[in-house]
C-alpha cells in the first residue's frame, strides 16, 4: 500500500491527476488554471504534463467557462471547471441552474452532463470581500444537480475521482482554509475500494451526542469534541460529506443512540443546511430526542471583513455551547 501524507490540496492534485491518466476526454479548465496551476496550485504541473489541449486557461468569464463545458460535456467529453473562488460563481449561477441541472430532464434522458464544479469556499483565510462564500444551500436546493464537499485529504484525492467519473454534473466544494492541513493518502488503491461518494461518514464515535458537520467544520468539531472527552462526555461526529443528495442513515442511527444533535455549518443559518438535516432527524428521531435539534452556523449578515472574521465563524467554544445547552433540556 502506496500510503503518504499529503495537504488536502495536493491530494486533490493527485486526484486530477489520476483522472486525467485514466480517462483522455476528461479536461480541466478555468481561470490560472494551467500555467500558473491555480491561484491555490491545486492544478499545478498538470499543464506541463497533459498539454494545454487538456489543462486549459480561459478567459475571466466565469458564466463563459460553465457554458462552454456544457457544450463539452454533451459531446462526450468530462470537463472540469474550477471557479477561483467561491464568490465567483455568481455570474455563472444562470447556466449551472438554467442549463447544467437542466438538461437531463429537458432531454428526457436522452443526454447526461458528466462535469464537476469545483469551487473553493469558506473562510478563516484572511481574505477580502467575494472570496469567504458558502453557497452551498443555493445549489442543493437546484433539482438535478449533486454538490459534495471533502473534508480531509483521503476524501479529497478519492472523492474528485469519483466525481470526475459520475455522469452528473456535481458541484465539488472545496474548504480552501483545510487546503493545507494534512493527512494519511493511500495512493494505489482501484476507485472501487473508494468509500461510497454519496455516503456521509462517522469521523468520531462518541455516545453522549451527535455532532452533524461537512467540510471545513469536521475539524472544528472534531477538535471540539477533543476538548468534550477532557471533561467526560463523548460526542460522535459525523462528517456529512454529500449535500445533495443527503445521506441521513448514519446520522439517524447516531441521533437514536445519544439522543441529542447539533447541526454545525459556516454558511448564515437562516434557510442552511442545518435547518433541512434538523426538521428530518426531527421527524424521523421524535422520540429518541432528548432536546431539539440545536445549530452552530455563520449570522445572517454578508461575510464580514477579514479583521473580525473569527467573530463570525462557528469555533470550538460555540460548538461546545450549544452541546451544553442540548444537555440542559
Amino acid at each position: 500500500m502506496a500510503t503518504e501524507t499529503l495537504t488536502l490540496g495536493k491530494a486533490l492534485n493527485a486526484g486530477l491527476r489520476r483522472a486525467l491518466e485514466h480517462d483522455q476526454k476528461v479536461v480541466i479548465m478555468g481561470e490560472d488554471v494551467g500555467k500558473l496551476g491555480g491561484v491555490f496550485r491545486i492544478t499545478d504541473g498538470l499543464q506541463k504534463d497533459f498539454g494545454d489541449q487538456r489543462v486549459i486557461d480561459t478567459p475571466l468569464a466565469e458564466s463563459g467557462i460553465i457554458g462552454t463545458a456544457v457544450g463539452l460535456a454533451i459531446r462526450g467529453f468530462r470537463p472540469v471547471c474550477e471557479i477561483q473562488f467561491d464568490g465567483f460563481v455568481y455570474p455563472a449561477y444562470d447556466q449551472i441552474v438554467s442549463q447544467v441541472a437542466k438538461m437531463h430532464y429537458r432531454s428526457q434522458g436522452k443526454v447526461r452532463i458528466p462535469m464537476v464544479i469545483r469551487i473553493p469556499y469558506g473562510g478563516g483565510i484572511g481574505a477580502v470581500e467575494h472570496h469567504s462564500e458558502s453557497p452551498e444551500a443555493y445549489f442543493a436546493h437546484t433539482a438535478g444537480l449533486k454538490v459534495v464537499t471533502c473534508a480531509n485529504p483521503q476524501d479529497a484525492y478519492w472523492m474528485i475521482q469519483q466525481a470526475v467519473a459520475s455522469d452528473d454534473p456535481i458541484v465539488f466544494l472545496e474548504p480552501k482554509r483545510r487546503y493545507w492541513e494534512k493527512g494519511p493518502v493511500d495512493l494505489e488503491a482501484p476507485l472501487s475500494a473508494a468509500y461510497p461518494l454519496h455516503s456521509a461518514r462517522v469521523a468520531r464515535a462518541g455516545t453522549d451526542a451527535t455532532v452533524l458537520a461537512y467540510g471545513p467544520m469536521v475539524r472544528t468539531c472534531l477538535d471540539a469534541a477533543a476538548a468534550a472527552a477532557e471533561d467526560g462526555r463523548e460526542l460522535e461526529v459525523v462528517d456529512l460529506r454529500t449535500l445533495s443528495p443527503l445521506d441521513l442513515t448514519a446520522v439517524y442511527e447516531s441521533v437514536r443512540r445519544t439522543g441529542r444533535c447539533v447541526v454545525v455549518h459556516e454558511a448564515p443559518g437562516n434557510l442552511g443546511l442545518g435547518a433541512e438535516i434538523a426538521a428530518r432527524v426531527t421527524e424521523e428521531c421524535f422520540y429518541s430526542l432528548e432536546a431539539p435539534v440545536l445549530r452552530v452556523t455563520g449570522f445572517d449578515t454578508p461575510y464580514p471583513a477579514s479583521r473580525v472574521e473569527e467573530e463570525y465563524l462557528p469555533d470550538l467554544d460555540r460548538v461546545l455551547d450549544a452541546v451544553d445547552r442540548a444537555f440542559g433540556w
